[in-house]
Formats: C-alpha cells, structure tokens, sequence
C-alpha cells in the first residue's frame, strides 16, 4: 500500500507535465522558446523532477510524443481501431502516413521539436528508426513494391514536420488539402487507386 502514493503522484505529475508541454508548444513561435524550466513551472513541478524523469529536454520531447503517437502505432501494428484486425499492408500505410501527417498538421511546434532531438539530422532522431522500420515491413508484404527500404523514406520524407510546417504556414495548404494530396502520392507509388475523399471523412 505504501507504494501506491508515489506511483499516482509519479503518473499524475507526468499527466501534468505532458499537457502543460503540449500547451506550451501549440502557444509559442517557434519550438525553442520552450524551455525545461517553462514546462515545470507550467506543470507545477520542480524542474529537477523534470530531469529525473526524462534525463532532459530531449527525453521528455521524446517521450511526450511516443505517447501521442502510441496508438497511431498500435493501430498500424495490430489492427486494432480506427483499422480493424486483418487490415491489408495496402490500407495500412496510407493509414499510417495519414495519421503521421495529421498529428503534425495539429502539433507543429512539438513535431519540430521532435525532429529536433536527432543532433545534425531529423533521421538520426530516435523516433524515425522505429517509423521507418515499421513503413518498411508493411511494404514488404505489398507485391510491386520495390525497394521498400527506400521507399519508406521516401513516404516518410512527405510527412516531415518542417515540410508541413512550410506548407501550411507559408503556402496556405489546408490540412484537409494535404491529407488528400499525400494520399494521392502515396496510391501512386503503391500502384493502387487514389481514392479521393476517403482520407478526409475521418
């Protein structure tokens, strides 16, 4: 019994931390105005649990969006919903790309921090591993496609969050507009049928 207390304070401050960083983030001007010691104060924790838990600002980024992307992933991975069990690779990747590029589209700023914590290289962060192993073994299962190694990349490369950022910040592109065009990109290098408005009725 004791060792509860300190667990609901542990997944409470987390809970506190991840949302205080999520409205930090949508808030600011740029991704880099966000500090650790803004996160903590915003929270409502001591800036030294924020080390602690996440080694530093890199690891909460990190990990802030591995839980918003978990079930994206868990989706892709399992079928579970918004796919059901048995989902095809051909639905799958469009499925999984569509649901990359909107959580970009929603949270600009935390996509480029993100991307951010891979040194001198948005592919070196550790996150893009993981996606692209992911992309690259649905693709395999698809006949016709070749080289999924590199088209992983390829698809994976449509949804940059620098790349979304400039066509929707500078360029006007509405979300609706790129979820239609990536769809269409990605049927042309699946060889199936584009199927317009099937990605914006969800």
């Amino acid at each position: 019994m004791p060792e509860r207390k300190p667990r609901k304070d542990a997944a409470r401050n987390r809970a506190a931390v991840f949302a205080a960083a999520d409205t930090l983030f949508a808030q600011c001007q740029s991704p880099e105005e966000v500090t650790m010691a803004d996160i903590a104060a915003a929270a409502g924790v001591g800036k030294g649990t924020l080390f602690r838990a996440f080694g530093d600002r890199s690891g909460l980024i990190r990990a802030l969006c591995e839980a918003r992307l978990e079930p994206i992933r868990n989706a892709v991975e399992e079928g579970s919903p918004p796919l059901g069990p048995g989902t095809p690779p051909p639905e799958r990747v469009p499925a999984l790309l569509d649901a990359v590029l909107c959580f970009k589209f929603d949270h600009r700023h935390l996509a480029l921090a993100l991307e951010g914590t891979g040194a001198d290289s948005p592919y070196r962060a550790e996150h893009y591993e993981r996606w692209h192993a992911l992309l690259r073994d649905l693709l395999e299962q698809i006949p016709g496609v070749t080289d999924s190694d590199f088209t992983a990349h390829a698809l994976l490369a449509a949804t940059r969050a620098d790349l979304v950022a400039y066509l929707a910040g500078e360029k006007d592109v509405t979300r609706e507009q790129l979820r239609l065009q990536l769809a269409d990109f990605t049927a042309g290098i699946l060889g199936t049928r584009a199927r317009r408005g099937s990605a914006a009725e969800h």
